[in-house]
């Protein structure tokens, strides 16, 4: 039906657009009751219109539209017959019917939008196919098909304000803003699965760590002078002294970073214990305050080590959770967890040093207790941490498992076994509750933490060859390989050529594993390079092994999430370049 400019809404739960087309009427909410000027000649009549696509029954009233049977618009809003009812008998009967009609199209818009959501919700439960997922980072939203309105609405949706205030709503909402702000978006699956449990050791430790530093910060005030008529002058300048010469510390240990490639873990923790010792040395010095440049200098070099060293380590460990290479969010969302772990340990610690003021024995105590918690989540965190590169000992434990077993070792037991220094043992830190693994050998276990011992990459070539048969055997079996391996007084010497990739590391490091077990378990010993190196020798059966299935244990090891493209190694700086004459 046409539609006259003055038409009105009789219920409108938001404002309604007039529509610009004389013939149509825009309608944007499911109940829609748009009344017309009555007319005394005019016929009641009921039209149905479309609202987002879906029908549902309109009363109209009245008998004509703009087509000129409205010109009295002079007594109000709605018309001057709008909704008037006139007192003579002869038109009673005429008004009762609207008043009928109305009622009736009230009724049948409620029922239908009834039976409209209980379809909804009967075909949303049982019909799985009709179920649709909206995703938003890590927020699901389930919808369910909507026919009344032909679309799809959220299920269970929130249908009054009681619901939307209440207490389960607003902890949701709390719950998925936090979620936003402190963990990468689209968590859990754009990062691997250890990074929730590293990301909450680390916030508990970074709430520790700042009350210890709080701890330290009042100390040195009171060393200084602070409270007892000191020279701001004077404070300053040791100040100074202090955190300059601590400096130097980092500058020079920057030259070690490639170290901190090869055990993350094991160095890390390792400047956690620097940084809390750095801070007991600085509790100290109101005890020595004629001291308090040396003592503040040996703290600040341990803190800017320290600093340094978690500040390499950490590119690992992200570089690691970064599943969908979103390397820069997961960095940005762990700086946002820090900040929030500093706040809380800053606040503790103001808190705490209040309460126990200038009392160094009451300073040291607290500082105990903070720092074994601090520790403590620390080597949780590092413990829950899933390496997936290839240093020397898991290349070593993957290669062994394969070489006893067929199949490449998941990552999760791999690095469930890996010590946090393989190289001393005496330093391996293993929790008393932490669960070993069922599922590696311990022979593949004990030839990693040999291997490890007895690897030699880098070697000098004029060490390991005496004379120039076995210089000749050695270049003519490797001249096709970056690498030259032979065994030297017990050690897995790897001469590396000048075009030694990493790739060619990994490759000798599989070889060093056949020669373990060669000598293991079928009883080949060494009996000199040259020897070695003919038909039949160690060395010419395990380069003929190696050849053929490096690429096979690569692929096995792929197809578990190791990554396979060279060995995170740290070798010497020895590079040979062999010089082949032409024939």
């Amino acid at each position: 039906m046409a539609c006259a400019s003055s038409c009105r809404p009789l219920f409108l739960s938001s404002p309604f657009p007039s529509s610009s087309s004389p013939s149509s009427c825009s309608l944007t909410t499911p109940f829609l009751f748009s009344l017309s000027p009555i007319n005394p000649s005019s016929k009641p009549i009921i039209t149905t219109l479309t609202a987002n696509s879906g029908s549902f029954p309109v009363l109209s009233v009245g008998g004509g539209c703009d087509g000129g049977n409205n010109n009295n618009n002079d007594d109000g809003p709605f018309g001057s017959d709008s909704w008037r009812w006139n007192d003579d008998s002869s038109s009673s009967s005429s008004h009762s019917y609207p008043f009928l009609l109305f009622l009736s199209s009230l009724l049948a818009c409620s029922s239908h939008s009834q039976l409209s959501s209980a379809l909804a919700r009967t075909n949303g439960e049982t019909e799985e196919d009709d179920v649709v997922w909206e995703v938003r980072g890590s927020k699901w939203t389930k919808l369910i098909p909507d026919f009344s309105d032909d679309a799809f609405v959220v299920s269970n949706g929130i249908s009054n304000l009681t619901k939307l205030l209440s207490l389960s709503t607003l902890w949701g909402q709390c719950r998925d803003l936090v979620m936003r702000l402190l963990l990468p978006e689209g968590f859990p699956d754009s990062v691997t699965s250890d990074y929730l449990d590293y990301s909450l050791w680390r916030g508990v430790q970074g709430v520790a760590s700042q009350v210890s530093g709080v701890l330290a910060t009042q100390a040195l005030l009171y060393a200084v002078g602070l409270g007892k008529g000191a020279i701001p002058t004077a404070a300053a300048i040791n100040w100074v002294l202090k955190d300059g010469i601590g400096y130097l510390s980092k500058i020079m240990l920057s030259k070690y970073g490639r170290h901190f490639d090869v055990n993350p873990k094991g160095w890390r923790l390792f400047a956690d214990l620097l940084e809390n010792a750095a801070f007991g040395l600085e509790i100290l010095t109101p005890s020595f305050p004629h001291l308090f440049v040396l003592i503040g200098a040996i703290a600040g070099a341990g803190r800017s080590a320290a600093t340094l060293i978690q500040a390499a380590t950490r590119s690992c460990f992200y570089a690691g959770f970064a599943a969908q290479r979103n390397f820069a969010e997961v960095i940005a969302k762990g700086e946002a967890q820090g900040m929030i772990s500093k706040s809380i340990g800053i606040g503790l610690g103001i808190a705490l040093a209040n309460c126990i003021g200038s009392s160094t024995s009451f300073a040291l105590a607290s500082f105990g207790v903070v720092t074994w918690i601090h520790m403590y989540c620390n080597l949780k965190s590092y413990q829950s941490i899933q390496l997936r590169t290839l240093n020397p000992y898991r290349a070593s434990l993957v290669f062994s498992e394969y070489l006893l077993s067929g199949q490449a070792p998941s990552i999760k037991e791999v690095n469930a076994e890996e010590p946090l220094f393989p190289a001393i043992p005496f330093l391996n830190l293993l929790s008393a509750n932490r669960e070993r693994s069922v599922v590696l050998s311990s022979e593949a276990k004990q030839a990693a933490s040999e291997i490890e011992l007895r690897l030699q990459l880098g070697s000098k070539l004029s060490d390991i060859v005496s004379n120039k048969e076995d210089v000749l055997a050695l270049f003519n079996l490797y001249k096709d390989e970056g690498y030259i391996l032979t065994e030297q007084e017990g050690k897995f010497c790897v001469v590396l050529k000048e075009s030694c990739s990493p790739q060619d590391m990994l490759k000798s490091l599989f070889q060093v594993n056949y020669l373990y077990w060669l000598e293991r378990n079928a009883g080949i010993e060494s009996r000199g390079a040259s020897n070695d190196c003919r038909q039949g020798g160690r060395l010419q059966i395990s380069l003929e092994y190696v050849q053929r299935e490096f690429n096979h244990v690569k692929i096995d090891s792929e197809s578990v999430g190791w990554v396979t493209d060279g060995l995170i190694a740290r070798p010497l700086p020895n590079r040979i370049r062999p010089v082949y004459a032409t024939v």
